[in-house]
C-alpha cells in the first residue's frame, strides 16, 4: 500500500489499492478509513481518497459510522451464511442457463484458466488462484447470455472475497486441496455435455464452501 499513486487517473487507481488490500487482509474489517492517513499511504491528496471511498461504500467493502466515518465492512456469521444462500440460487442459475451455450472457446479458455489456477495454488498464489477460479465460473455464467445475472453474481463475490482468502490460506497451510477440484469437474462436464452434472458441481462447491464457513464459526 506504500506504492506511490501516478496521476493519471487517480480515484481510480486509489479505489485499486485500497480494494485490494481489503480482499487481501491488509486492512482488516473494521479498519478505519482515515482519509488523511490514507492519503499519506498511496502518495495522493485527500480528494482522490474520498472519492475511493465513497467507492468503496457502493461496493459494500466499506460502512459508514455515525461520529467515528469510514470503517472496512465487517460481516456478521449470518450475512455472510446468507451471501451464500443467494449465490446457490444465483450461480446454479447461471451455470444450468450457462452450459448449453458454452463455446469451444471457451471451453479452451476454461482448460487455461484451470491450469493456470493449479500451479498458483502449487506456488502459494492464493489471490491469483481465487482470481482463475472466479474466471473459470465468469466464462461459463456469461455464457447464459445474462449480464444482469453476472454482475450481481461478481457483486456477492467480492462482498465475500476476505472470507474466500482466509478460508484459502488456511486450506492451503492444511494440504487441503478440496478448494480446487470442482473447477476441473466443471469444465470436464462441459466437454460431456453434461447440463445436469454441471449444475450439481456448481450446487455441490457451494454446499461445501458454506459447510466450511458454518464450521469455521462453531469453531470461533
Amino acid at each position: 500500500m506504500t506504492r506511490p499513486v501516478t496521476p493519471t487517473l487517480v480515484a481510480d487507481q486509489v479505489y485499486e489499492v485500497l480494494e485490494n488490500a481489503i480482499l487481501t487482509g491488509t486492512l482488516e474489517s473494521g479498519s478505519p478509513l482515515r482519509v488523511r492517513d490514507l492519503a499519506a499511504m498511496v502518495g495522493t491528496s485527500v480528494m482522490p481518497v474520498r472519492e475511493a471511498i465513497r467507492r468503496l461504500e457502493e461496493a459494500r467493502l466499506a460502512t459508514r459510522i455515525p461520529h467515528k466515518g469510514a470503517v472496512v465492512r465487517t460481516f456478521t456469521a449470518i450475512e455472510l451464511i446468507h451471501i451464500y444462500d443467494v449465490r446457490t440460487i444465483l450461480e446454479v442459475q447461471a451455470a444450468t442457463q450457462g452450459a448449453p451455450n458454452v463455446s469451444r472457446k471457451n471451453l479452451r479458455e476454461m482448460e487455461s484458466s484451470c491450469e493456470k489456477m493449479q500451479e498458483a495454488v502449487a506456488e502459494g498464489r492464493i489471490i491469483d488462484a481465487l482470481d482463475l477460479d472466479e474466471e473459470v465460473l465468469r466464462t461459463l455464467y456469461r455464457a447464459s447470455g445474462n449480464p444482469v445475472l453476472v454482475s450481481i453474481i461478481e457483486q456477492l463475490w467480492l462482498q465475500c472475497r476476505p472470507y474466500k482468502v482466509i478460508g484459502a490460506t488456511e486450506a492451503l497451510a492444511k494440504n487441503d486441496n478440496t478448494l480446487w477440484t470442482p473447477q476441473p469437474a466443471l469444465v470436464q462436464a462441459l466437454i460431456d455435455g453434461d447440463t445436469a452434472a454441471t449444475t450439481t458441481i456448481t450446487a455441490d462447491s457451494l454446499a461445501s464452501a458454506l459447510r466450511r464457513l458454518e464450521l469455521r464459526l462453531e469453531t470461533q
